[in-house]
């Protein structure tokens, strides 16, 4: 006699069709979870299930699709409802057009609010948010300063909207925990640049950059340190997160060991030998290596969750690899 297979409770993951969203369902769907997920319009979900089949994505009887708007309080209570966990991964990015700072900035309080709300009247164990480190590592000057979990970027500083948006909304989001702190569980995901293999088309700007310089553009890069994350790794940390009772109520930084440059990731892609190009420009005597290099600490999440991030060299390759699979590269 044939069992029947046991899902395990539910769980709603906002904005499903973002690039770490869609890694998020593909774990829980294979860990057994049932799955909704909210999307702005329901039109995308026929290009979800198809990335989710083209990835060789089992059990997609156990997702379904509900439209919500971070801009409007429709659809979050029925997406929500019967939900153990909610991971709010859904957040407004300015795309190259011209877009209004403070309307970004609303979208992203509002939003995380909404979703908080309907969490609390699902009576929802947890809400795993993901911030940014954009929220992190903005006002402290990095010279010999290692940043972690205790920094926060100032809000009141001139930044760029995005920064100043996760920033705000995470700062939104604790204060709302704070009033009704018997009520729900909060835990925060600060990542930093999210890379990783490519599911298709839809390209996170993370991954733009690998593609301008797999295309040969690496000398009109910008003089910075970054830390990087695979897109693989930051799926497994909300999971972690999610279910750990010591993640109650704290926030972790999602990085791989070490920051890296647009140098010297040029240099990686230029001598890895499984990559199809050969053609990238030898950058040493270029000047793209920034005076400072940003120390980012990923203990907490190592030592509390027993998260084990990837080598930073692997992401890259493995998103290099995804675009060439892909035929992104120009």
């Amino acid at each position: 006699m044939e069992m029947n297979h046991i899902v395990k409770e539910t769980v709603l993951v906002t904005g499903g069709s973002g690039f770490v969203s869609t890694y998020c369902i593909m774990q829980l769907l294979k860990e057994g979870y049932a799955v909704k997920t909210t999307l702005r319009s329901l039109d995308k979900s026929v290009a979800l299930k198809k990335r989710l089949e083209s990835a060789n994505v089992e059990n997609l009887e156990n997702l379904s699709f509900f439209e919500a708007d971070l801009n409007s309080d429709e659809g979050w209570n029925e997406a929500a409802t019967g939900c153990g966990y909610v991971l709010h991964v859904a957040s407004p990015f300015p795309a190259l057009e011209q877009f209004d700072e403070e309307d970004l900035i609303e979208t992203a309080r509002e939003g995380a609010l909404r979703v908080l709300r309907a969490a609390r009247r699902a009576k929802t164990k947890r809400v795993v948010l993901t911030s940014s480190f954009a929220a992190i590592g903005y006002s402290a000057d990095p010279g010999e300063h290692v940043f972690s979990e205790s920094d926060w970027t100032d809000p009141n500083m001139k930044l760029p909207a995005y920064i100043r948006s996760k920033t705000i909304a995470e700062l939104a989001a604790w204060e709302y925990i704070e009033k009704h702190n018997d009520a729900i569980e909060l835990a925060v995901i600060n990542p930093v640049g999210v890379f990783g293999p490519v599911l298709g088309q839809d390209l996170s700007s993370s991954i733009v950059l690998i593609q301008q310089l797999l295309a040969g553009k690496g000398d009109e890069m910008p003089q910075v340190s970054f830390g990087v994350v695979d897109v693989r790794d930051v799926a497994d940390i909300h999971i972690r997160a999610m279910l750990h009772p010591g993640a109650k109520g704290q926030r972790f930084i999602a990085t791989a060991d070490g920051s890296t440059t647009f140098a010297e990731i040029n240099e990686l892609l230029r001598t890895d030998k499984n990559l199809p190009n050969g053609k990238l420009p030898d950058l040493s005597q270029v000047s793209l290596q920034p005076k400072l290099i940003k120390k980012i600490s990923n203990l907490k999440a190592k030592s509390v969750l027993s998260w084990n991030p990837r080598p930073k060299e692997e992401t890259i390759i493995d998103t290099a690899e995804s675009l060439f699979k892909f035929n992104l590269v120009h």
